[in-house]
């Protein structure tokens, strides 16, 4: 049930991010006076709309995305008259050329001359493609900040949150116990567990030496394998003293991503995991930990096209488990949603990594709209500026103003770049639906 209702909020989540995408393009566009017949989530078959003054407001029933549409996104071929559009026969993608420019005049109805997208100041374009990916870059912003500010970041304390009953071993590195309660053959009964140690437990030293952290005490422990260790500890307010036999065990070693490298490492191991608290952090963490997710998802992205044949040829193909950092699509993503809903974690660590994931998941949305190929926001962009630069360097020589860009012409590249990213999609959401990444 925890499941099912994680999965309804990550889907909202993402309609709502969807939808202030488009609001991003929408007030901007209508401040600066242009005319939007269209603002819709998803695409596909309409489910609902209503309109509003001049523009349609809906939703549709494929929830992968959102548009506006703004009258006078192409502008007129060089030499045609302004509200006309010649028909040309020269081949299949100047007919396509041709049929868009068409639909594009078509649009416009009287009083609209002045209203159209291509007519207005380059800095007013880049303002309304840039409106969306910077709602995006905003809710990243704020979500990352509840996250950080409002809930923290876990840190490992010295009290004890569970105690392991068996040592592992590089054949059984969980070392979970038989059935019959019994450890696996190699396997000891954990040090800390012959010890007598228990859950709820805090260290407060070790040979009466102390520790600041969790983390310089499990490096002691490490390098003092073979080791017979007096642990003080704190037990229901009293202290107490517990002899504790350090052991030495060889275990697998793991990658960053968690992923085992295929090496062992030895070090020393007595048993016990460490409890979690949420500690707050300053303002000034939000931009460096947004600029560390930064780096990654850039990173992400130009990786993509060998991560995206990875998971065809090792995943789909070869039958291997999903890479945690490989791509994921809205339908993967929503169901990791589901799975963070269901942990058995506190609440607040459930909200964490909600917030986190919501939090990247827009960071993402707002830079890979920065791609400056059409359709995407980018594109438009770098016509635009193309646009002011080419006007700039006209009028410093002298000549007559060129004209808008003829974006008209890279429509079949931005029908090759969406027929490309629907095909990736396609692979991502089957990957999802038949070898979905877990947490578990």
């Amino acid at each position: 049930m925890l499941e099912v209702i994680g999965i309804v909020l990550f889907a909202a989540v993402i309609a709502g991010s969807i939808a202030l995408h488009e609001l991003g393009h929408l007030v901007p566009a209508k401040a600066f006076g242009v005319r939007v017949t269209e603002y819709m989530i998803g695409f596909g078959p309409t489910l609902w709309s209503k309109v509003k003054g001049e523009t349609r407001y809906g939703l549709k029933g494929v929830p992968l995305g959102g548009y506006i549409r703004m009258i006078g996104m192409l502008p007129p071929a060089k030499g045609d008259a302004e509200g006309t559009a010649r028909r040309m026969s020269t081949g299949r993608f100047a007919l396509m050329v041709a049929d868009a420019r068409r639909a594009s005049v078509e649009e416009i109805e009287p009083g609209d001359e002045n209203r159209v997208f291509y007519k207005l100041p380059v800095r007013k374009r880049v303002i309304i493609m840039l409106g969306g990916p910077m709602m995006n870059l905003l809710l990243a912003f704020i979500l990352f900040s509840i996250m950080l500010v409002g809930i923290g970041l876990p840190q490992p304390t010295l009290t004890v949150s569970r105690v392991v009953e068996c040592t592992p071993t590089a054949e059984q590195p969980l070392a979970a116990p038989l059935p019959s309660g019994q450890c696996p053959t190699g396997s000891l009964v954990g040090p800390a567990r012959a010890a007598g140690l228990l859950p709820g437990d805090t260290i407060v030293a070790v040979d009466d030496m102390a520790f600041g952290s969790w983390d310089a005490l499990t490096e002691w422990i490490r390098a003092h394998g073979d080791q017979s260790v007096t642990l003080t500890i704190t037990r229901d307010g009293q202290e107490q003293e517990l002899v504790v036999d350090v052991a030495t065990v060889e275990r697998p070693e793991y990658d960053a991503n968690a992923v085992a490298t295929g090496a062992t490492i030895t070090s020393g191991f007595i048993g016990v995991s460490p409890g979690v608290e949420y500690v707050s952090e300053g303002w000034s963490s939000v931009p460096a930990y947004m600029w560390d997710i930064t780096v990654a998802s850039v990173k992400g992205l130009i990786s993509l096209p060998i991560r995206l044949y990875e998971l065809v040829k090792d995943t789909l193909i070869g039958g291997q488990e999903r890479a945690i950092d490989g791509p994921v699509s809205v339908v993967g993503v929503t169901r990791i949603g589901g799975e963070v809903a269901a942990m058995d974690q506190p609440l607040v660590a459930k909200a964490a990594t909600f917030l986190g994931l919501a939090a990247s998941l827009n960071l993402f949305l707002f830079l890979f709209n920065l791609i400056p190929v059409l359709p995407l926001d980018g594109g438009h962009v770098a016509g635009a500026l193309y646009e002011g630069a080419r006007r700039k360097v006209a009028r410093l020589r002298g000549r007559a103003d060129p004209g808008p860009v003829d974006v008209a012409r890279l429509l079949p590249v931005a029908y090759v770049v969406a027929g490309i990213l629907l095909a990736m999609g396609v692979i991502v959401i089957w990957a999802d639906l038949v070898r979905p990444i877990s947490l578990g």
